[in-house]
């Protein structure tokens, strides 16, 4: 009698930690899950002047302080974050990706001051990690047990930062990944991965009882399946990430609870634009449903608060031009060449995308200087700058972060008009980068460009030009050769340094030439507003 009451108590327990909240229904409105109607889209002007975002990739991941896509490389022998996690933390098979996530607790995190002071430094839209490919949930999430609220912070990162962003008024966004966990956790297999709901309620060795007693592993690790085809080697995750060359396919409960919970934050969170870390959207290549079926509900649901016009973006990459119409090309670590029709968005970082000590103690972040350049020429080709700044494990930006931060508000505290709401000019810039190709390496890849003094980027705004030169130059003179007298339509009446007054010029055959002052008002880029004669 007794063993058969607590039978009956353990099989009401998994009942009740298993059982879902019921489905979320994708919205009905002026969109339907299909590229036809997606098409539709329009990318809202609230993106198109902002230009400039700060997102927070971080997470669980984040509290080795170790790099990028430590949730997998310390599964996989042979990998230095393999090795520094059994030196630091111990064998995966006790100590794995759980209790990574158990131990980050966020301590000193301090979301209004650092969303205040991004927002000083001039992001006009800020993003949060959502989820990472460690299928670990950033908020309140009913679908998804393992989430920062019950685990870890036990707090909701995800509100925190979005009470944070609604008090200075910037855009929330959000960035989801966790698409990728069926395959990317593969290697846990051979450690803590195949534990189950049922191995929780067995007793320590000493006794005790384990600490994640009641709640399914599977459900953050995702491992009740066969291996890819060549899941050993860390690298072939690259080739799968399409869902094709033997990658496992995911199963329909897998993907329908990544559909819920991707749809529940959308209805209570709000965000302004979703970021997915995929080709196209979420398990395109294997189900194009899922996808659809989110980004139709997305913009029915900003349609619905905006008297019918959708005001928000989804973004995927390796987009087609189809794909285009329908969705946000986001560029990763990359710009391309030439001025795109439509609006798009790079996204990179100052170091890695997870908080690395070594990056920090080498001194290797991104200069100031880099992402002003960076910036400037993104903009000029119709697109948007998303900057991740790593944040420490505490919740906090190390001292050498805000020096870069700071060295971007000094310059954007003076050129800043020539950035916000401007749009395309008649050409994008001129000079050696300008004329040399650098296509665009898979999903990106191709950032790191020397800019020089003969590098020059434009923008237009209220009938003037501004013409940002890439570094002073080591003369007192400088020629925009985009203004050459022969331009019939580019006669100049004046030219003012921002931050410092009018200046001098004569308009020649060969181009504008333009008196530099020895005073430099910032020492990154000097920015003229060249006014045009009607």
């Amino acid at each position: 009698m007794k063993n058969s009451f607590f039978t009956a108590i353990f099989l009401f327990a998994t009942l009740s930690i298993n059982a879902q909240t019921a489905d979320v229904v994708p919205l009905t409105g002026p969109f339907s899950p299909s590229w036809e109607s997606l098409n539709k889209w329009e990318c809202p002007e609230w993106f198109k002047d902002a230009k400039f975002g700060i997102w927070a990739h971080w997470g669980p991941q984040c509290y080795p302080e170790d790099g990028d896509w430590y949730a997998r490389h310390m599964y996989y022998e042979g990998q230095g974050q393999h090795n520094f996690h059994v030196e630091h933390y111990g064998d995966p098979s006790v100590y794995g990706l759980k209790e990574i996530c158990r131990d980050w607790k966020a301590e000193h995190w301090n979301p209004d001051s650092l969303v205040a002071f991004y927002k000083s430094v001039g992001a006009r839209y800020f993003m949060t990690l959502a989820n990472h490919h460690d299928n670990f949930d950033l908020w309140n999430s009913p679908f998804q047990r393992w989430n920062s609220v019950l685990i870890g912070p036990k707090k909701d990162i995800v509100g925190g930062w979005k009470s944070a962003c609604d008090k200075v008024g910037l855009p929330l966004c959000v960035s989801i990944h966790s698409s990728h966990a069926w395959t990317w956790l593969e290697g846990s297999q051979q450690f803590d991965g195949n534990l189950t709901y049922e191995d929780g309620f067995k007793p320590n060795a000493d006794g005790t009882e384990k600490w994640w007693k009641g709640l399914d592993p599977q459900a953050l690790y995702a491992q009740n399946h066969p291996h890819s085809k060549g899941w050993e080697k860390p690298g072939n995750i690259h080739s799968q990430w399409a869902w094709g060359n033997g990658a496992s396919l995911p199963s329909e409960s897998y993907k329908k609870n990544f559909q819920n919970r991707v749809l529940q934050l959308v209805n209570d969170y709000d965000p302004k634009m979703i970021y997915f870390d995929d080709t196209v959207l979420p398990f395109y290549g294997c189900d194009e449903t899922i996808g659809l079926n989110i980004a139709s509900h997305f913009y029915n649901h900003s349609a619905a608060k905006n008297n019918g016009q959708q005001q928000v973006i989804v973004t995927g990459k390796v987009l087609d031009d189809w794909q285009k119409d329908a969705i946000m090309w986001d560029v990763e670590r990359g710009i391309p060449d030439r001025v795109q029709e439509k609006y798009w968005q790079t996204c990179t970082c100052i170091g890695q995308w997870h908080y690395n000590r070594s990056v920090y103690e080498r001194n290797s972040y991104k200069s100031g200087a880099t992402v002003v350049r960076m910036l400037t020429d993104i903009i000029s080709k119709n697109g948007n700058l998303l900057l991740s700044v790593p944040v420490r494990a505490d919740g906090t930006i190390d001292e050498r972060e805000v020096k870069v931060l700071n060295d971007i508000k000094a310059w954007m505290d003076i050129n800043s008009e020539a950035i916000y709401g401007t749009r395309v000019w008649q050409i994008f810039g001129e000079g050696p980068v300008a004329e040399d190709s650098n296509p665009i390496k898979a999903q990106g890849f191709n950032e790191g460009q020397h800019y020089s003094s003969r590098d020059i980027r434009y923008v237009q705004k209220n009938g003037n030009v501004y013409a940002t030169i890439m570094a002073w130059p080591t003369e007192n003179t400088t020629t925009l050769k985009a203004f050459g007298s022969l331009a019939i339509d580019r006669k100049v009446k004046s030219v003012y340094l921002l931050g410092y007054g009018k200046v001098d010029f004569k308009q020649k055959t060969d181009g504008l030439h333009v008196v530099l002052p020895t005073t430099h008002p910032n020492e990154i880029a000097p920015v003229l507003r060249i006014s045009l004669k009607k």
